[in-house]
């Protein structure tokens, strides 16, 4: 996932559908919604760990 639009949406909904999300793990989502900065891996990694999570599916 390298799309930001795609990046924004995922965490947008991530956000939505979750309600037991830390104040670190929210604040990263934020940064993922507003910052067009690339993900490093990591964070990518992150991110597909919090979509899990949620319930949610991440596109390739």
């Amino acid at each position: 996932m390298t799309d930001f639009d795609t990046r924004r949406r995922l965490a947008l909904e991530i956000l939505t559908h979750n309600d037991r999300l830390t104040r670190k793990a929210g604040s990263f989502l934020g940064q993922c919604v507003a910052d067009r900065t690339p993900l490093s891996d990591r964070q990518q990694e992150w991110l597909e760990q919090l979509a899990n999570r949620a319930g949610l599916t991440v596109e390739a």
